[in-house]
């Protein structure tokens, strides 16, 4: 495997600021997979007893392997629910079927980004694209689940973290795990809905989604710790029995701002990692072509800062830790 990003995206992300990224993993031969038992790339299995139904979803993005591979090892080992029902999701196969260790990035999505379709005007409109399909093929996987743990990395530096929407019960769960330690609350993106924003998952009080970002994309920590999330949740859940967490419950922050990039001038002043905290309120962050961006308040955690950022596209959020 070549463990080299192409020069284009390691002189992007150098010059952003951010540690050269190197490529550790290997996509995972998903060719068992891909006829599903329910849809393509999904397979579903009902213990035959009462209990949640827990959808696992990899590779919404083409190029987050990790959740994949940790997907396709549970498969492998025939891991099957004692309560309840458990189904694996293989979001996007299209656009995976296209990663390339060579340009690893290039294969996010084949038209659109499949994780901001998830709104009725998207879902029940007249668009088209091959997202689109899939999303609309994905809904009733969705309209069954009771709690959605959708597993994703990140291109930027950052420490893990959980993403719940306005759910509080998607946060007490996320929270209860300890692993990893921070929950931020949000309410997506401009640019589209989230699936753990989808319907049901965002309003029902009995669902609850949860985003996953693991870390760093194609490293092994990160597939470690989503292995260990994944289990952790089967087992929360009362799916599959196994021990609780020892680890004290994670720390809890709201977002209070959402910064969207106007214009394709937006700069950071300095290459901020994802999980800083700024300790004072109107501490200049970034420049979006003259408009100044600053802390709302004191003690503001920077989530996933974007170090370049395409205009319409979400640059950071802004939280507030809470008493969860």
């Amino acid at each position: 495997m070549n463990t080299s990003l192409p020069p284009d995206l390691t002189a992007l992300m150098v010059g952003a600021g951010a540690p050269e990224p190197r490529l550790r993993l290997a996509a995972p031969d998903l060719r068992p997979w891909l006829g599903g038992n329910v849809l393509p790339g999904v397979w579903s299995f009902d213990s035959g007893l009462s209990g949640p139904h827990l959808v696992l979803s990899a590779l919404v993005h083409g190029n987050e392997i990790a959740g994949a591979i940790v997907l396709d090892k549970l498969l492998r080992q025939e891991v099957r629910p004692e309560r309840g029902r458990l189904t694996f999701v293989f979001a996007n196969l299209d656009a995976f079927s296209r990663f390339d260790p060579d340009d690893p990035t290039a294969s996010r999505f084949l038209e659109e980004d499949l994780n901001r379709l998830w709104s009725p005007e998207s879902l029940d409109g007249p668009r088209r694209s091959a997202e689109l399909r899939r999303a609309r093929l994905l809904r009733p996987v969705l309209d069954a689940a009771d709690i959605l743990l959708d597993l994703h990395s990140m291109l930027w530096p950052s420490d893990p973290l959980f993403l719940v929407g306005g759910h509080q019960g998607a946060a007490r769960l996320a929270l209860s795990l300890g692993r990893p330690p921070l929950v931020v609350a949000d309410s997506g993106h401009e640019a589209g809905r989230r699936m753990i924003d989808y319907g049901p998952l965002a309003t029902d009080p009995a669902r609850r989604g949860l985003l996953l970002e693991a870390g760093w994309h194609w490293q092994r920590d990160t597939v470690r710790l989503t292995e260990q999330v994944v289990r952790r949740v089967l087992a929360a859940v009362g799916v599959i029995p196994g021990e609780a967490s020892a680890d004290p419950p994670g720390r809890f922050a709201r977002v209070t701002r959402t910064v969207t990039a106007r214009t394709s001038e937006f700069t950071f002043l300095r290459p901020w990692r994802g999980g800083e905290i700024v300790p004072a309120r109107n501490t200049l962050i970034a420049l979006d072509g003259e408009e100044e961006i600053r802390t709302p308040h004191d003690d503001c955690l920077l989530v996933m800062p974007s170090l370049v950022t395409l205009p319409g596209h979400t640059a950071v959020r802004m939280a507030r830790f809470e008493e969860g």
